[in-house]
């Protein structure tokens, strides 16, 4: 097992110069989006000076909101946190789909534009900038009153996966993935209490967590969310790793809730379960440990090949040094994009989809869409998931993939 650098889960030396450049791109982004909303609410509403100046304080509030949130709950403030954390994160969702949208509204515009060079092109109403702004702003937030129910439909995704390292006639294995359920401010005990009761119900061997299970602080206020997870224990027991949100909330803190909550850390190393099953567990990337990916290809190097290899791991990266070396990869981190169109942003970073994908080296990476919701608590056309996957011998059935509410 690799040393863990800062366990105490502080920012470590240098990292204060990523966290100020983190916050200074926050800020500019942000704001300048709060500043093209701004823009479209004058031209369209021909808002007067005391509501300009009106509108701008609240957008104001609204770009400090998460800033805020994380200030408050460091000094105790959890309610009040909470309260401005609801108010800031729907806003933010809000806002995502007002540009999104606006902008989709402003390229139509200027397609029409320039077709009127070549034929006759009749006017349309609603490009006018005050039933666009008002169409805009409905259609975000109807989004986001559907994206919060989405959000609240904790889906059942059941693969089955045939694997030559069962032999004939063993049993399956059945494993439950969970990731980024980001328990916090906002998903609290009723949120958990959906996604334990679809592990029970499919009666897992194995419980595996690929990261991001908190966010934010998690301090004794969440032994309720604990004691509902210590009432799983699977057979083969649960596993857990380190995502960057684990890092971010304090690592200390993190590894105690998720103990307390019956998970065994696998953090750059393996452990075996049952006769066939190796897991190989690496740490995130946040935490600044070097040669990550080194290390992992070293791990997988080391388990003997007639074992299944279950590779966990919070980002959905293959390592070049971990080609061929995996028989199954889970991870998670990209949330499936959470608020559609936000999903082709994710996929410039991380290009493959959520679900299933067969690796041409061998072996095959599952992206769990997560079952929580990190910021907005909404979801638009990326509903969360706990995922079940049975492990078959080759002759027993073909791969089958299904999805259902719970």
């Amino acid at each position: 097992m690799q040393d863990h650098p800062d366990d105490k889960g502080k920012i470590v030396a240098g990292d204060g110069t990523l966290m100020k450049l983190f916050l200074l791109t926050f800020f500019l982004v942000y704001g300048s989006a709060h500043g093209y909303f701004l823009l479209r609410a004058w031209q369209g509403l021909a808002l007067g000076r005391c509501g300009a100046a009106g509108l701008s304080l609240w957008l104001v509030a609204m770009v400090v909101a998460p800033v805020a949130v994380r200030l408050l709950e460091q000094d105790g403030r959890e309610q009040l946190a909470r309260a401005v954390a609801y108010l800031g994160y729907c806003w933010m969702g809000f806002l995502f789909l007002f540009v999104a949208l606006m902008l989709l509204g402003d390229l139509l515009r200027f397609g029409r534009y320039l077709a009127a060079f070549f034929v006759r092109v009749p006017a349309v109403p609603l490009f006018e900038p005050r039933p666009l702004f008002l169409a805009v702003v409905l259609l975000a937030a109807g989004i986001v009153v559907y994206g919060w129910f989405e959000a609240q439909q904790v889906r059942t995704v059941h693969l089955v996966l045939p694997t030559t390292k069962l032999p004939a006639g063993s049993p399956r294995v059945r494993i439950v993935q969970l990731s980024d359920l980001h328990v916090g401010l906002i998903v609290r005990d009723g949120r958990v209490a959906k996604v334990v009761q679809a592990v029970r119900q499919a009666s897992p061997d194995l419980v595996v967590a690929t990261g991001d299970m908190v966010d934010g602080h998690v301090g004794g206020h969440f032994d309720g969310v604990s004691e509902l997870f210590r009432g799983v224990a699977p057979p083969l027991g649960m596993v857990a790793v380190i995502g960057n949100h684990e890092w971010y909330a304090g690592i200390g803190q993190a590894t105690a809730f998720l103990q307390r909550c019956g998970f065994q850390l696998l953090r750059n190393e393996q452990r075996e379960a049952g006769p066939y099953l190796t897991l190989v567990g690496v740490d995130d990337p946040a935490t600044g440990q070097p040669g990550l990916s080194a290390v992992e290809g070293r791990l997988l190097a080391a388990v003997p090949r007639n074992r299944f290899v279950l590779l966990l791991k919070h980002r959905p990266e293959i390592a070049a040094a971990s080609r061929g070396r995996f028989d199954l990869q889970l991870s998670g981190h990209v949330h499936g994009g959470q608020i559609f169109p936000f999903t082709l942003l994710t996929w410039l970073r991380f290009p493959v989809a959520a679900g299933l994908t067969r690796l041409p080296e061998g072996g095959a990476l599952y992206v769990s869409r997560g079952c929580g919701t990190w910021g907005p608590p909404i979801r638009f056309l990326a509903p969360p998931e706990v995922t079940v996957i049975d492990l078959v011998p080759t002759s027993t059935a073909s791969v089958v993939r299904s999805g259902r509410s719970s």
